[in-house]
């Protein structure tokens, strides 16, 4: 069935549909897109609490659900009344076995940005505060959550937009119906367009690929004559709208971008969790398509487990960013050494009110002003001619989406130039492929040396794609020492590490194999055969990339070296092969 012609269905192997129960097995689909659906209410005696978990046998533990509660409800210092969204991030508790998603084949084709975290889980928040004089408090208090492993951010904000409102006026049915449909839904497979159905709406989206162009807009989606209800079309399902995030630190964005590319530890203060959560999320993103390997919290309270182990004075702050909106975090993090300070947007005639950079030492525990609280001095120079194109775009009212566009343009670029001499440099570091021999072990990849790189610049540096003046081989020297650089480095290594494993099989599938048995002796057999099938038993688990056909062809090679060796031996073989 094609995924981007409506849902999937579950059907026995004779075809007939399957009786559902709330078995944690009937879930797959479901899993696929979310760990499960919470609603969190205020009880008078205990509290935030956990008012209802979907699917029912959702495996949270006691310490997860303890952080889903307080990060569900703004803070009494935010007066959220109506309806706000946002989103948080916890991590998962220690020896929690992950599900197995297919070893993972989302994860192999995604961006590196967007594939599942198995350390952390997402939540994402509607949350309702009205007045209700049925209440003792006077007011009805309660959060709609979704939890999940994927950081689809702009797509799970879209679906509580069309079932929040619904669960709160019909409760646990409507809940359950929605989740049901869910179930319903094709996994999520990069690079397909698929068609989500939800209470009388199809949510049609493009999963990203990791082989789409960085900054490419592939909308190839389904023919929409064949869907009633017409499908509503979304753009994107991670994507943030940048430039409201930024608009009161749009002359300060390469601050930003240096503060996140290295890593440094980050504070967001805002009024509120939508916006706090929203410019961390943004800070994250603006570095893409390099991966940010440090913690993030787009919304974090006092109650958080890992509050203790953040704000703890007796070692340098950690390299994480952090999102709060407790006026008390000012005196928590007056030693942290980047606090970004915003108020509510405000303007200053036609334009948003720009924030202003500012000593630390001005940081007062009562009453800051907004503010880039830091002494930290770019390695680069602010590019002036952005800053004007997009002022120039507020005064002419250009749509805010074609803003952000400019402003993602513009901030790919900008790591694209950043991030290509280290591409090239450590694509230089492969062994040529001559040298791979299906009788030797597969050569090694030749070490990172920072000086090699850096004298790869002159004629091979960031000048050649960015019109940025400054300090470039300054800003590497001190990425070299940073968080983000170590993930990027392992990531790279892996990747390589696995391509010669796929070049040492494919060499290995070419040579004569039987022949070079004809003078071995048996023990010699015996050890080949074992090494081969080792080797196949990896390509296996690690999904490596051959040509189509090698595996088989290997394998076909394997059992006739195999059967040509006296019982005995194929009886050993047979005990001691993987």
């Amino acid at each position: 069935m094609d995924p981007s012609h409506g849902p999937a269905s579950h059907h026995n192997e004779t075809g007939n549909a399957v009786e559902r129960t709330d078995s944690r097995s009937t879930w797959a689909q479901f899993l696929s897109w979310l760990e499960c659906v919470c609603v969190v209410t205020f009880d008078l005696e205990l509290g935030q609490a956990i008012e209802l978990v979907y699917p029912h046998d959702a495996k949270l533990t006691e310490k997860e659900k303890t952080s889903i509660c307080y990060l569900s409800f703004p803070d009494s210092y935010s007066g959220c009344l109506g309806d706000t969204q946002f989103s948080f991030r916890f991590r998962q508790s220690i020896g929690r076995n992950s599900p197995d998603f297919g070893e993972d084949a989302y994860d192999r084709d995604a961006p590196v940005t967007l594939q599942r975290d198995l350390g952390h889980f997402y939540g994402y928040v509607y949350f309702r505060q009205v007045k209700d004089v049925s209440v003792k408090r006077g007011y009805f208090q309660k959060s709609l959550v979704l939890v999940s492993r994927l950081p689809y951010v702009h797509l799970f904000h879209t679906l509580l937009r069309i079932i929040a409102p619904e669960y709160f006026e019909k409760l646990e049915p409507c809940l359950e119906a929605v989740c049901n449909e869910i179930d319903q839904w094709p996994s999520p497979v990069p690079g397909l367009t698929l068609n989500l159905p939800v209470m009388g709406t199809v949510l049609q989206v493009r999963i990203p690929s990791k082989s789409d162009k960085p900054g490419g807009s592939p909308t190839k989606h389904a023919p929409k004559e064949l869907l009633l209800p017409v499908p509503t079309l979304l753009p994107t399902i991670h994507e943030l709208d940048l430039f409201k995030c930024f608009q009161s630190a749009l002359i300060h964005l390469q601050v930003l971008w240096e503060l996140t590319l290295l890593g440094e530890p980050l504070v967001v203060m805002a009024p509120s969790p939508t916006m706090s959560s929203e410019i961390v999320l943004a800070l994250v993103s603006s570095i893409a398509p390099l991966k940010y390997c440090s913690d993030y919290r787009p919304y974090f309270t006092i109650h958080d487990s890992e509050f203790r182990e953040y704000t703890t004075r007796t070692q340098a702050p950690p390299n994480v960013i952090l999102g709060v909106t407790n006026p008390f975090f000012i005196k928590t993090f007056q030693s942290w050494p980047h606090i970004v300070r915003l108020g509510d947007p405000r303007m200053a005639g036609d334009l948003p009110k720009q924030v202003k950079v500012k000593k630390l030492a001005k940081l007062k525990t009562l009453d800051t002003k907004p503010g880039i609280y830091t002494a930290y001095k770019t390695f680069l120079q602010k590019d002036k001619i952005l800053i004007k194109r997009l002022l120039k775009g507020i005064q002419r009212k250009r749509p805010s989406e074609v803003q952000s566009a400019i402003l993602r343009r513009h901030l790919l670029e900008l790591t694209q130039s950043f991030i290509i001499p280290l591409e090239r440099y450590m694509a230089s570091l492969m062994p040529l492929q001559r040298s791979v021999t299906p009788w030797k072990t597969p050569p090694q990849i030749r070490p990172f040396s920072q000086e090699e790189f850096m004298a790869t610049l002159e004629h091979a540096g960031p000048h050649l794609t960015s019109m940025l003046k400054g300090d470039w081989m300054g800003l590497y020297r001190r990425f070299f020492r940073s968080p983000n650089f170590d993930g990027w480095y392992r990531l790279r290594r892996r990747e390589m590490t696995q391509k010669l494993e796929s070049l040492h099989l494919e060499a290995v599938c070419d040579a004569d194999l039987v022949g070079w048995t004809k003078d071995k002796s048996e023990v010699e057999v015996v050890d080949l055969v074992l090494k081969l099938s080792e080797k196949l038993t990896k390509a296996h688990r690690q999904q490596l990339s051959v040509r189509e056909g090698a595996v088989d062809q290997l394998e076909g090679c394997v059992q006739i070296i195999a059967a040509a060796l006296p019982e005995d031996l194929q009886n050993v073989l047979h005990r001691h092969r993987p």
